[in-house]
């Protein structure tokens, strides 16, 4: 019950319309009532010309309007119903059309704020909540969960309204007209609500198997579709589909079994609804051959009675709705209700612009306990101006300690300062907007090549745009595209080259003209042409800036100002190239198996 409150919380900022849609379908399920009385005067006054004949105890109101129908004559009643009844019809048209409007417009209106939550929550995670979640896992809580939600409001919240109000209103004409024959509903109630709840509880199970399922694929998709090129240069191609094609399958099975159980509760409410119609021709029918009760009634009862099973059918379709959706919604709520591990302080400082030094204090840095340390009491001096090599083999925790530095993660133990500032104090804006960042894989968006490189500085003129390409040796292949600085570069810029990639991303550093950079072997994908070029760019570049370079050639090596070395999370060597051959053993082996092969 809790999560159900949970999912209508997310009707809260649409009250007014919500109301609206309530009211409108309230209205409709009356004109529902009060069309199907219309048979009562149609079947004995108009049809067999004889007098409504009643129960002897009826509420007093509706012996009047019965000796109102009785005093008409049937020729007038002929043309006045028909009439009537065609008005009605119009009437409840109109008002069923603004409550699904209504309630539909509040299901998109849900949909817009869940899915608009879910990725302003996304964006202020902090990096090591995806590190355990899938990507494609995040995408199926934002399209397939969030769809599931929608299909609970607009569908369910509405015949969770409609169908009890229909229950009430064929419940009320049959106690009114066949008290006998109602109280046999009730008898039937429990035939159906139990076999609901036990489905119902099924239904939640497989539910989240199929979201589950869904999530996998939607993983499989991003990462198969992303990664075509490699699936090519390596002919995978029928490995990845027999893989798809397997969790296709095992999707198939967990919806299949969810269809088998709600397509259960049709038959078992229609087998109820028969008996409880047979029972009733059998109490009624009696009276209706003696002449105690009218057809006209008769009849108006045993349509009551049977109308009632609808609605039931229709709400155990509602209850496999909102298994699923409460499922949905507590995937939903996983992602909302994370807390990033890096968070600003309530009043954070700006950050003056770096002076003097960076500072790494006896810092030591893991993920969670059970993957133990990354980093472990490193101390590490940053002078401004200075270039700063970090070495080390992979999984060394180069990259780990480069991203301690504009805040991507906080170290679990020590201090991490700006000039004698914890950056813990400072706005990740003052923070972040000093660093630039260049790295091996060159992310790009499905944008403009304007925009790629003026991504974070979006108001920067088309004339600073291109004097950054031009210094990174951009402008030539730009000039070349169709439209220019204003051509579609495709996903992930798939219609440019590595060494173009690198040459855009690189532009955007030297647009951003931050005095801190954090380079990973910024020109490792780029052809030695290209890599001359860029690499001027970037010495021109660092000119008076603090660079912190993750180094694996030997040009960048022996140009930094300090190499640290980093071995298992250890700092194990710091100084100059020429120093470190001698005095570190790690360092020196690096140099002769890796370095000296990448010059």
């Amino acid at each position: 019950m809790k999560n159900y409150f949970k999912l209508l919380r997310f009707l809260k900022a649409h009250l007014r319309r919500f109301a609206l849609a309530i009211f409108f379908i309230f209205l409709t399920s009356i004109f529902e009532g009060v069309q199907l009385t219309l048979m009562l005067p149609v079947i004995d006054r108009i049809f067999t010309n004889k007098k409504i004949i009643l129960p002897n105890k009826v509420p007093a109101f509706v012996t009047h309007v019965v000796n109102y129908f009785n005093s008409v004559d049937s020729h007038v009643l002929f043309w006045m119903i028909p009439l009537v009844f065609l008005c009605l019809f119009a009437v409840k048209q109109v008002v069923t059309f603004w409550s699904d409007y209504f309630m539909n417009d509040v299901a998109q209106r849900v949909m817009r704020d869940v899915r608009s939550r879910l990725f302003e929550r996304i964006q202020t995670l902090s990096l090591d909540y995806f590190s355990k979640k899938r990507t494609g896992e995040l995408i199926s809580r934002i399209t397939n969960d969030v769809a599931v939600i929608e299909n609970a409001v607009s569908y369910a919240v509405t015949d969770l309204v409609r169908q009890p109000v229909l229950v009430i209103i064929f419940l009320s004409l049959a106690f009114t007209f066949n008290v006998q024959g109602t109280l046999l509903i009730f008898a039937m109630v429990p035939f159906i609500a139990v076999p609901m709840g036990i489905i119902g509880k099924k239904l939640r199970k497989l539910a989240r198997g199929q979201q589950e399922k869904m999530a996998d694929i939607n993983s499989h998709l991003l990462e198969t579709i992303s990664g075509v090129r490699i699936l090519k240069a390596f002919g995978t191609e029928r490995y990845e589909i027999k893989r798809f094609n397997q969790q296709n399958q095992d999707f198939y099975k967990l919806r299949m079994r969810g269809l088998k159980n709600m397509i259960l509760l049709g038959p078992i409410t229609e087998m109820v609804g028969a008996i409880c119609g047979v029972a009733a021709v059998l109490i009624l029918g009696k009276d209706v051959l003696n002449g105690h009760l009218s057809f006209g009634v008769f009849s108006l009862s045993m349509v009551a009675i049977l109308q009632v099973i609808r609605p039931i059918k229709r709400m155990a379709n509602v209850q496999v709705i909102i298994q699923q959706a409460l499922v949905a919604n507590i995937r939903i709520y996983e992602v909302l209700e994370t807390k990033p591990t890096v968070v600003e302080k309530p009043s954070p400082l700006e950050l003056p612009i770096l002076q003097q030094k960076i500072q790494l204090e006896n810092v030591s840095f893991h993920y969670d306990q059970a993957s133990g340390h990354v980093l472990q009491e490193i101390n590490l001096t940053i002078k401004k101006g200075e270039l700063v090599a970090i070495v080390g083999p992979t999984g060394s925790g180069k990259s780990t300690l480069v991203n301690l530095i504009p805040r991507f993660y906080d170290a679990t133990q020590g201090l991490v300062t700006f000039d004698g500032i914890d950056i813990k104090e400072a706005s990740f804006k003052s923070l972040r907007g000093q660093v630039g960042i260049v790295t091996q894989e060159a992310i790009l968006f499905n944008d403009t090549v304007r925009n790629n490189i003026a991504y974070g500085t979006f108001e920067v003129s088309l004339e600073q745009v291109q004097q950054a390409a031009q210094m990174a040796f951009a402008d030539h292949f730009i000039a070349k595209m169709p439209l220019g600085y204003d051509t579609m570069i495709g996903d992930r810029g798939f219609r440019l080259s590595g060494g173009e990639k690198q040459r855009l991303t690189i532009a955007r550093a030297i647009l951003k003209n931050p005095p801190l950079l954090i380079l990973d072997e910024a020109t490792s994908q780029m052809d030695s042409e290209s890599e001359k070029f860029v690499q001027e760019a970037l010495d021109s570049l660092m000119k008076g800036r603090t660079v912190i370079a993750i180094a694996h050639r030997l040009s960048t090596i022996m140009k930094a100002d300090k190499i640290v070395v980093l071995e298992a999370g250890r700092m194990v060597g710091m100084g100059k190239h020429d120093e470190l051959l001698f005095t570190c053993p790690l360092y020196r082996r690096l140099y002769e198996t890796q370095f000296l092969l990448t010059p």
